[in-house]
Order: C-alpha cells, then structure tokens, then sequence
C-alpha cells in the first residue's frame, strides 16, 4: 500500500505536466509526448541502478551482514550521482538527432527542445533518489519513501501552472516551466531520501567516502543493475519505436498516444507496486533460505494482477472518451486515445504477470533472464508484429499487437519463474546469498519481509 501511494504520486508527475501543458494546445501536448520516451529512459537508469541496489542489499539484509549494506548503500550513491552527471551531458548534446529520429517534425522540434533543455539540466536528480528509496524498501521500509515522493508531488503539482502559466508573478514558461517543476520537486526528493539514509536509517557512513571497496561495490551492484538498465532502456526504446508508427497518423495521434499512455500509467500504479515489493521480499527470503516464500508469493502476486487489470480495464472501456476529454477536446486526439484504452487494459494482467517474474529473477541474482525476457517480448514479438499490423489494420494493429504480446510473455514468464524456483529448491540454494559480504550475524528467517 505505501508503495502505491509512493507511486500515485510519481506518476502524478506525468499527469499533471499533460494535464496543464494540454491547455497550450495540441501542439505542445504532441510535442510533451515525444519526450516521453526520452524522459522515461532516464527513469529506466534510475531504476535499473536502484533494482540492483535492492538486489544486493535485500540479500545481504537476509543473511544479516549490515557492515556491507553500509558500504554498498553509500556507494550507490555515489555511483548515481556519477552516472546522473554523464546522462546531463549526453542528453543536452544530443536534443535535435535523437527526436528527429523519433519523428518530430520542423513544428514540434523548437518545442522539445524548449522542454528538454530544462528537464536534462536537472536529469541527475531522477537517478538519486531512486537508489535511496530502494535502499530504504530493501530495508523493508516503504512508508518513507511513499512520503518522500507524495511531498516532491505536491511540489510539482503546485509549480506547474505557477511556471507555465506565469501566475502569481511567475514568469510564463510554458514548457519549460513544466521541465523546471519536475526538476524542482527531484531536488527535493533527493534531499529528503540522502538526509534520511543517514541520519535516520543510517545506511550511508562516512568511512565508505572512499576508493576503498568502492569499485567492488559497483561491480556487485552493476551485476544486476546494467541487465536491468538494459531490460528498462527497451521499454522506453520500443515506445520510441511505437512513436514512430503512430506519428504517421499526425500530430493528433501522437497526442492521443501520448494521453492514453498516461492514463495507462496511473493503471499500472497498482501493478508495479506488487512487483516492486517482489524483489526486496524476494531477496531477503532467497538470503535467509525461504524459497517455500518466494514461490507462495509469486502465485499471489500474478494472481492479484490479472483479477486488478480486468477490473480496471471494464471501468476503463466505460469511461475512455470523457476522461481522454479531460487532456484535450481535439475529436482526433479522443478517437485515438479511446481506441488504445479499449484494447490494450484487457492485457495488463499478464504484463503484470511477466513483470513479477521479471523483479523476481533480479532479486534472485538472475538478471539475464530478465533480460533476455523482456528482449525477445518487446523486439522479437512487438515491434514486429505492430509494423506488420499496421500496415493493414492502421493504429488498430498497433494496439492489438501490444496486447498479443503482454498475454503471450505473461504466460512465458509465469513458466519460466516456476523453472528457476523448481530448480533452486531442487539445487538446495534457498541460502546461496549467505557468506558474500563482510560478516555479520545470520537474520532469523522468521523476522525477515
């Protein structure tokens, strides 16, 4: 639960920058929408460097070796910082070829790059916070880092139409007032998440400010964290892709993407909180020796998604049109976002399905099956399909593919979690992450997530 309050608020991010910059017009709504999977592929670094903090530290948590949780917290986060400031540089050389290559056009482009300039600026502050609060969730706290993320929301929400709009004596930014919300409330989240780490959960330790170690550090965080990187840069790359296709349509029809994949986000809040909790809980059971866990919760876990999507797509499907009427009233924009909310909701299920297997074999140490999952799905079955679709059934075809290929690799995930947990239980490793730290005294498995 706090996790999907900690994500409701993450994803208000989105919705409030559609919502206000949707009253520009159009125009700068279908320019929002290219940034979108630019935007989430620096989300996709963040998350993959805080997936692989969690991994290592849950599994050290497990098997109770605090001194190495102590170290390897602090240098994430010093590895964050690192990789934050490189993506700064790279992003702001780099505005004009990549949304070209995305689509945009000679109307659009002046836009981006009004946003993407701001937002780069302040790239950095996506990836710290993320590792923090998955050192925290590792740990087993989820409340503060929902509350961390619900205060830098409120931020955001309240600066966004102080900053587009110029009210109150703000100047009028327009899209770049949207980028420098979202750069204001991640500074505060950044803040916040280091502040507590410290002197609260005491996680980040002075004598670790060192090279000592420090490479060691990275090497086992990275184990897991570059898979995961790789997996979360192909959503954010195929969504670039799917742009592409739609942008053949017009404007309109990105702006409609753009909207219904928002909407689709704050359906997904409830999904990714369940497989968000799976890795930590994952990995402290797998490092105390409690697989009978690990398997007891997958089944829940791809359970509770499949009945939550289904819900949530009816309710969808019945109120699509005047919610998309909400970001824009363009009838292009609300034909096209309806049509993707009609099709695509109904397979979430086994997106969330594929999803759990995917935060269990990073929790467990198994990183590549992660990817190679996530890898086939998106540019074997995906994309393919969607081009050749399109070609005959237009944007229709596109959607229908997405929803092919969540069911077709939920079920391929389902499969091959149970594979791995078979597997393990058979090869007696339910300890296998005890002994890789420092030292420390063994956790009792009864305490643990």
């Amino acid at each position: 639960m706090p996790m999907v309050i900690g994500l409701v608020a993450l994803n208000s991010y989105s919705i409030a920058d559609t919502y206000f910059v949707g009253q520009l017009g159009t125009l700068p709504l279908a320019a929002m929408g290219f940034t979108f999977p630019v935007s989430f592929s620096l989300v996709a670094i963040g998350l993959g460097v805080g997936i692989g903090t969690s991994s290592v530290l849950a599994r050290l948590l497990g098997s109770g070796d605090l001194k190495s949780v102590q170290r390897i917290t602090t240098h994430a986060l010093i590895l964050g910082a690192f990789l934050g400031l490189i993506l700064m540089v790279a992003g702001l050389s780099s505005i004009d070829p990549v949304f070209t290559a995305l689509g945009a056009d000679e109307l659009t482009l002046p836009l981006i790059r009004e946003y993407m300039e701001v937002y780069y600026f302040g790239g950095f502050l996506l990836i710290l916070p993320m590792v923090g609060n998955f050192a925290m969730r590792a740990a087993g706290d989820a409340r503060v880092p929902a509350l961390i993320l619900t205060i830098s929301a409120l931020i955001n929400i309240v600066l966004d139409p102080l900053l587009i709009f110029g009210l109150l004596g703000f100047p009028r930014w327009e899209l770049q007032g949207a980028a420098a919300a979202t750069v204001v409330a991640n500074g505060v989240t950044v803040f916040a998440s280091v502040a507590i780490l410290y002197w609260r959960e005491r996680l980040i330790r002075a004598r670790y400010l060192s090279f000592d170690k420090l490479f060691d550090s990275w090497r086992r965080v990275l184990h897991v964290a570059l898979p995961a990187i790789a997996s979360n840069l192909l959503s954010p790359a195929t969504v670039g892709v799917i742009t592409s296709f739609v942008a053949v349509f017009g404007p309109a029809a990105v702006a409609g993407f753009g909207v219904a994949s928002r909407i689709e986000a704050l359906v997904l809040i409830v999904i990714f909180a369940v497989t968000s909790s799976v890795g930590p809980f994952t990995g402290q059971n797998f490092g105390a020796g409690r697989l009978d866990r690990v398997h007891r919760l997958a089944w829940l876990s791809e359970s509770f998604c499949v009945v939550y999507a289904l819900g949530a797509a009816a309710i969808l499907w019945l109120v699509a049109r005047p919610l998309v009427g909400l970001f824009d009233s363009n009838p292009d924009v609300i034909a096209t976002a309806s049509l993707y909310l009609a099709i695509v909701p109904f397979s979430l299920g086994g997106f969330g399905v594929m999803l759990v297997a995917v935060a269990a074999f990073n929790a467990l140490g198994r990183p590549l099956r992660a990817t190679a999952l996530t890898f086939v799905k998106l540019f074997l079955a995906y994309l393919p399909l969607a081009w050749v679709l399109s070609r005959f059934a237009g944007l229709n075809g596109i959607f229908w593919a997405n929803a092919a290929a969540h069911i077709a690799f939920g079920v391929v995930g389902l499969v091959l979690l149970r594979r791995l947990l078979r597997a393990l239980a058979d090869d007696g490793q339910g300890e296998g992450a005890r002994g890789q730290g420092e030292g420390g005294a063994t956790a009792n498995p009864g305490t643990v997530a």
